[in-house]
């Protein structure tokens, strides 16, 4: 006996949460990557560690710290901390739930729009395996990824409710879905576009372009195309104000800092193309970080690379009419990587694998379906499909398995990056301030070292080798590299730190005048700095104790003594104003201070 469609989907969505759980289930022990963006988004944040407190709410709807605008992310964050503090167990959890409820999403809107239950099911089962979807689940503070997409998927479903019977309140139902996916991360701006591509196929809602198949397991009234342009309207103009929102954010928060030559840029953005695709279907080495190539690309890779994409591009277009999921894949594939594909360049990276979570779906329905038209046309039996599918997500979820053992430490997820990247100035930088928290001082100072070498003009490397240095008990050397460092900031923290640790190195080496005007400039930054005034205290009174003992005078002692009083040693202060009395009898400024101690001390 056939079981219904009902209880047929129920049994297909049970079993891809368990698959997807019992696959993700080793991230649970995980904890939180403290060099990238974790101590940002929860361990040093102190809104998010705070909970749901009204000024948290207050805080994420006006924030646009670490150079974004996404309030529901950093609620979703301290919601996480009210439920598990700081243990990443819980944070880990949630990342994967979502993860979860979108594989499963993914396959009801498959499903319900066109009625292929199988396709649906493997399209979502991909989704669910794939390794290059490890980064946005298994990194903390990627739940950006995992939460827009959520909203997204739910938005789309929505729409759907709305193609049925158009109406107002419908139609708010997804603007205010949409509003919150884009409230969880604005890569979600191209959804517009998307539901014009869902118009086409499967909803097939342009009226007069109906070239293929009319059959439709989700029947909507048409329209005409003008008039669906029209609908999209009011949520492009939200796309609109969340880009502006996005620039502002990223631009001020120094996102943007590497500035390269636009057709360097359209470069990288056909090859960035190129590349998803490639790994897509290979999903080997894959990194946290892909250094940019900048000018470096080779010619030959960017003519294959734009090759590649006009022979689909027109593959596509030429197979519209009989397999028109063919240009809806490729163009949602193209299309939702428009905000991240580099065109305006945010961060250091080429590619990266978070950014695919919600491109790859297009590819997953290209492969999928074409396949299944394919073995159709083979008349290929569900026994032979059915195998061919099993091999394809077993291989898969190996490759996903590997993946996430590198999320264990920072020290094993930076290590893999340096080790499949080439020249990664950020892997080498990260790699050595992970071993530099697990106290590997020695194993740290190449990687700082291979840092500098390639970005010597960047302060970062310099400051983080000196730091190495000076914990490695190599003052001098570290004070050449934060004499180097200073010079190429502007960033005040940054200048700040390294005039404070400058002081005290130079102090430990005896030579306080340089010490003394380290302390100075730390403290015209932030005069309130408590280590830099603690620091310039202690120098005075090192040197004037120096300057006592070398050159004993009246005046040397009462400066001496003078510095103690400040300190409140008072023992020490009463001894050093009597010996300058003794040096000097007639010193009436040494001898009022000693009354004043005195009378103190009664």
């Amino acid at each position: 006996m056939m079981a219904s469609p009902q209880k047929r989907n129920l049994a297909i969505c049970l079993l891809l949460a368990v698959v997807t759980l019992a696959l993700y289930s080793p991230a649970f022990g995980h904890p939180f990557i403290f060099n990238y963006d974790d101590d940002i988004y929860v361990n040093n944040n102190a809104h998010v560690k705070a909970g749901l407190t009204w000024e948290t709410v207050r805080w994420a709807l006006t924030s646009t710290e670490s150079s974004n605008w996404h309030p529901v992310t950093w609620l979703s964050h301290a919601l996480d901390c009210v439920l598990h503090g700081l243990n990443p167990h819980g944070h880990h959890v949630t990342n994967v739930l979502l993860h979860v409820l979108n594989v499963v999403l993914l396959f009801l809107l498959l499903v319900r729009a066109t009625g292929a239950a199988g396709r649906s099911f493997l399209v979502a089962a991909l989704f669910a395996v794939h390794p290059f979807n490890v980064e946005s689940v298994a990194w903390i503070a990627e739940r950006k990824n995992v939460l827009s997409t959520f909203f997204f998927l739910l938005t789309l479903g929505a729409y759907g409710w709305y193609a049925l019977k158009p109406s107002i309140k419908r139609y708010a139902a997804v603007a205010a879905l949409f509003v919150l996916a884009l409230a969880s991360k604005p890569m979600v701006v191209t959804l517009p576009c998307v539901l014009l591509l869902l118009d086409y196929w499967p909803l097939r809602r342009i009226r007069g372009w109906n070239q293929f198949n009319p059959e439709t397991a989700f029947p909507v009234p048409q329209a005409p195309l003008s008039r669906l342009v029209l609908e999209k309207l009011p949520l492009l103009a939200l796309s609109a104000a969340d880009c502006a929102v996005t620039f502002f954010a990223q631009r001020s928060g120094g996102a943007m800092r590497l500035v390269l030559p636009l057709g360097v840029r359209l470069e990288n953005a056909v090859y960035a193309y190129a590349m998803y695709v490639w790994k897509a279907f290979w999903p080997a080495w894959l990194a946290v970080f892909y250094p940019h190539p900048g000018a470096t690309l080779a010619v030959w890779r960017l003519a294959l690379a734009a090759l590649f994409l006009f022979a689909v591009s027109v593959l596509v277009w030429w197979q519209r009419a009989v397999r028109p999921y063919l240009i809806v894949g490729w163009l949602w594939f193209l299309g939702t990587l428009v905000p991240v594909i580099g065109l305006v360049q945010v961060g250091e990276q080429a590619i990266a694998d978070r950014y695919a979570y919600v491109p790859l779906i297009g590819i997953f329905v290209v492969a999928v379906w074409g396949a299944a038209d394919l073995a159709d046309s083979r008349q290929l039996s569900f026994r032979s499909r059915a195998k061919a599918a099993a091999i394809v997500l077993a291989i898969l979820s190996l490759f996903t398995i590997d993946q996430l053992r590198y999320w264990r430490s920072a020290v094993d997820l930076w290590a893999h990056a340096v080790d499949v990247t080439k020249d990664s100035f950020l892997g080498e930088e990260d790699l050595g301030a992970a071993l530099l928290a697990t106290d590997r001082y020695a194993e740290a100072m190449p990687h700082f070292q291979k840092a500098v070498k390639l970005r010597p003009s960047d302060p970062g490397p310099h400051l983080n080798l000196a730091g190495d240095l000076a914990l490695g008990d190599r003052p001098r050397e570290a004070v050449l590299e934060y004499e180097t460092a200073i010079p190429l900031t502007s960033d005040p923290e940054m200048r700040l730190s390294a005039y404070t640790t400058l002081g005290r190195l130079y102090s430990n080496l005896g030579d306080y005048a340089k010490a003394r005007a380290s302390y100075q400039q730390a403290l015209r930054i932030d005069p309130q700095k408590a280590s830099a005034r603690e620091g310039l205290a202690k120098v005075e009174l090192s040197d004037a104790i120096r300057n006592a003992v070398e050159t004993p005078s009246g005046e040397a002692y009462l400066r001496l003594g003078q510095l103690f009083q400040q300190e409140g040693r008072a023992p020490e202060a009463r001894a050093a104003y009597e010996q300058a009395l003794q040096l000097s009898p007639k010193l009436g400024e040494a001898r009022k201070a000693l009354d004043v101690l005195s009378q103190q001390s009664k």
